[in-house]
């Protein structure tokens, strides 16, 4: 396998594909090639060596953590169409990017954790073409309920739902989501506007709803025995 060079000046930072995954090589030199799912994330790399397009086609899952990324990424005519795309504090990840990599329309799994630079307008742009998504993960980001409108209004596939430590979202966003009747999990939190009453009736209003992860609760909170009460046909967890 073939370790992506560092940029020079790039310091003592560890920018490298994991030995153990092949990267694609100009044509004529071989035949390596990435799997189709890789094993493990992309941990730390620079990325910029390696144009998007070249890629291979049938490359259909990938995870980054902490990794660069060149400004214009995620597209290309013979580039992977990805089923599923998970990424950690990628922090040029752009609302370009996130339009790329959606209108492939191939998309099941998406995670988007401490990309700040997605906005309201980038989710509404890429929604229309996430009409597929079954997966979607927000964590960390800089949104509104402007993008929780956005989600309710095209992701009708949706059946499983992580949206946490985002604290500008409020009851009006949260209460739109009640049009996501295949959701079967939820993973939300307090540290934002939610009220407690506004979760059960989100709740209550998702005919599929089976699990539900709510972080923030107090375990001496009067309101989880509501809450249990209320939503008694589905797994209730609180983590500490």
């Amino acid at each position: 396998s073939l370790p992506v060079p560092v940029p020079s000046g790039s310091g003592s930072r560890s920018s490298f594909l994991p030995p153990s995954l092949p990267v694609p090589v100009p044509s004529g030199s071989g035949s390596s090639f990435l799997p189709p799912s890789l094993p493990v994330p992309v941990l730390s790399a620079d990325l910029h060596p390696i144009p998007y397009p070249t890629l291979p086609p049938s490359l259909t899952s990938l995870e980054l953590r902490c990794c660069e990324i060149p400004s214009i990424w995620f597209n290309g005519p013979a580039a992977p169409r990805l089923h599923r795309l998970k990424l950690y504090n990628i922090p040029a990840f752009t609302d370009s990017h996130l339009l790329n990599v959606s209108s492939h329309r191939n998309l099941k799994t998406l995670s988007l954790s401490g990309t700040y630079r997605v906005t309201d307008k980038g989710i509404e742009r890429a929604a229309p073409y996430l009409e597929s998504l079954e997966h979607l993960e927000l964590h960390h980001c800089t949104l509104s309920d402007s993008a929780l409108h956005s989600i309710a209004r095209h992701m009708n596939q949706l059946r499983i739902l992580r949206v946490t430590s985002i604290p500008n979202l409020t009851d009006s966003g949260l209460a739109s989501l009640a049009t996501l009747e295949r959701i079967e999990k939820l993973h939300l939190d307090l540290y934002n506007e939610f009220s407690l009453c506004a979760v059960v009736t989100l709740c209550q209003g998702l005919p599929r709803l089976s699990s539900l992860t709510l972080d923030g609760v107090q375990p001496e909170d009067e309101a989880l025995g509501g809450i249990k009460a209320g939503l008694s046909y589905c797994s209730f967890t609180a983590p500490p």
